[in-house]
């Protein structure tokens, strides 16, 4: 029965792809279907089967990426843009676990012996538990992320290890990554109008790359908290390294707990995501009350239309537990009924895609390191985050901006 296990595949699909598969389907029992030509996906074992079988869809498809079950031949980037381009040519909206669908997976499984009970959860899968927001949950979803490795995060981000987007302002031969970080950190310092003496906040500061920018080239004083442990560790190394000391203060601080402002002006770059739809008056709040008034606030923050403000079932499962995401008028909205004035707004959906093409650049040239460093299952996680976010980008699904808002002054 096993001989035509690729073709059974085939045909319970077609329903859900919209006719013939759009890829080549190479399964563990040597069988093949699928045209020639198109990006090669193979099934290494049952418990990929059974992975679909119990977690129809994203989650299961990404779960069977990571542990190998599923695997895919040469580039990924090039495998998810031809899959999307089928699917918007063919008019598909996504796979929905529909009766019909579960009736072909059973009849899959049953073919490949796969019938069991649910698979576990891979190991890199985040586990978070308590009332969602909190400070402990956060606490604990941001260390799933952040706390990975420093040495990890070097392989994939510049030297100055800015976790945002860039800004790419030239597309001169020998302008790259480390150009367009320095450029956004200038375009971020310039906004919010640095000058020295001046004293700031940095939510949300990641490896301190703004935090030490502001401070080396503006003569700012920088108060930055992060909820990460290792990259304070990080930054105070640098402060030392570059004389900072009395200049730039790293706090292992919430958002919420911040009790010595108010400062002259605030920043946070790509912090907003992660604080949740519910506590966003929250932050919004705790921006305004830190800044002075006439002081300029900036956010970078990622949008995102529809539904899965998370990011999906891959990402919101395996990096960013409890993200929220929502279109940027909607947070320009909550930003106005803090009591700021909207500045301005700068759309760079088009310099994320650059700056995640040169992540997974970096990311594929250092591909060994990281298996030597993090495991393989970590390294399959990590390509797949950064090319689905790159894919994501590059076709509009998300965008960043950067908001400049500022606190009115108070009047006499």
């Amino acid at each position: 029965m096993t001989a035509q296990l690729a073709d059974t595949i085939a045909e319970a699909l077609r329903p859900v792809v919209g006719g013939e598969l759009p890829v080549r389907l190479v399964v563990w029992d040597g069988s093949e279907a699928g045209p020639s030509g198109a990006p090669v996906v193979r099934l290494n074992s049952p418990d990929a089967i059974r992975r679909l079988l119990w977690a129809p869809g994203e989650l299961g498809a990404a779960q069977a990426y990571v542990t190998g079950e599923i695997d895919v031949d040469g580039d990924l980037n090039s495998a998810l843009e031809h899959l999307w381009k089928v699917a918007r040519d063919r008019g598909l909206s996504g796979v929905r676990p529909t009766p019909a669908l579960l009736a072909g997976v059973a009849r899959i499984a049953t073919s490949a012996g796969a019938l069991g009970t649910p698979p576990q959860p891979p190991a890199s899968q985040a586990r978070v538990r308590g009332r969602v927001n909190s400070l402990l949950r956060d606490r604990a979803a941001i260390s799933h992320h952040y706390d990975l490795s420093n040495d990890f995060y070097a392989l994939i981000l510049d030297p100055q290890m800015a976790y945002s987007s860039g800004y790419w302002t030239d597309s001169v031969p020998g302008y790259g990554l480390q150009d367009a970080q320095r450029d956004k950190l200038d375009l971020v310092c310039r906004k919010i109008g640095l000058a020295p003496g001046m004293r700031i906040l940095d939510v949300g500061c990641g490896w301190g790359s703004l935090s030490l920018h502001a401070a080396q080239y503006y003569g700012v004083d920088v108060v930055g908290v992060t909820l990460s442990v290792e990259q304070k560790a990080f930054i105070d190394a640098r402060v030392t390294e570059r004389g900072l000391e009395g200049h730039v203060e790293i706090r292992v601080q919430d958002y919420r707990e911040i009790p010595d402002g108010p400062f002259d002006a605030v920043a946070s770059l790509e912090m907003g995501e992660h604080v949740g739809q519910r506590n966003y008056p929250v932050y919004t709040a705790a921006l305004f009350g830190n800044v002075s008034p006439g002081g300029r606030v900036l956010v970078q923050q990622m949008s995102r239309q529809g539904k899965h403000p998370g990011g999906g079932p891959f990402i919101e499962s395996f990096i960013a537990p409890d993200m929220h995401m929502r279109p940027v008028g909607e947070t320009l909205g909550f930003l106005e009924d803090a009591g700021f004035e909207i500045e301005g707004v700068q759309g760079m959906r088009r310099d994320y895609v650059r700056t995640l093409e040169a992540w997974y650049e970096r990311f594929e040239q250092n591909h060994d390191a990281a298996v030597a460093m993090m495991g393989a299952e970590i390294a399959r996680v990590w390509r797949l985050y950064l090319v689905g976010a790159l894919r994501s980008f590059a076709e509009a699904r998300m965008g960043v901006d950067q908001i400049l808002c500022s606190r009115p002054e108070q009047l006499s």
